[in-house]
């Protein structure tokens, strides 16, 4: 049994059948799709999310996918908790496998001991493919993981002064502080 939890936030399946070779498009995510994104991502807001692509078929089956994410994100920056916005433009290249393909990729790597691919092909599955879940870990692998407001930075002596020798800061200033006494 499935829950909406296991659905994907956003999808856009592609029937392989369909696709002509040089086919392009262009996906725009619908506010509710953008703010289940937003929701999952941690954003303060996410206000906008476009997908370009180039799709080419390549021999046994494959499909090779070159395209670029354009989003407006707001995070939380990590000092102030203020807003911070950004604007990401990121390239995305792609190759979707057969699911038997993979399989066999899979064998070989455990045989091997390593992949030596630096990204893992995405399935062919039933005759199509989904769209949706490249754009989401595209979008995910691109936010700042640590967000600053420009012009903050995190200063330790910021704080509550500390207890001990005059002057002193750091972990062991109050207890050189209580030494002294």
């Amino acid at each position: 049994m499935s829950t909406d939890d296991d659905r994907p936030p956003i999808s856009r399946p592609l029937k392989v059948e369909q696709i002509r070779d040089g086919a392009s498009g262009e996906i725009e995510a619908t506010p509710s799709e953008m703010a289940d994104i937003a929701r999952m991502l941690d954003l303060v807001e996410l206000a906008a999310l476009a997908f370009t692509y180039h799709l080419h078929h390549g021999a046994g089956g494959r499909l090779h996918m070159s395209g670029r994410l354009k989003a407006a994100v707001t995070q939380t920056c990590v000092v102030s908790l203020d807003p911070v916005e950004a604007t990401l433009d990121v390239p995305v290249e792609v190759e979707f496998l057969p699911v038997s393909l993979i399989e066999e990729l899979e064998q070989s790597v455990e045989e091997t001991g390593g992949s030596g691919l630096l990204d893992w092909p995405e399935p062919i599955s039933g005759g199509k493919i989904d769209l949706g879940p490249v754009i989401y870990e595209t979008l995910a692998t691109a936010l700042e993981p640590y967000p600053k407001r420009e012009g903050v930075s995190f200063d330790s002596s910021q704080g509550a002064p500390e207890v001990g020798a005059a002057g002193g800061t750091g972990p062991f200033a109050a207890l050189a502080g209580l030494k002294r006494r």
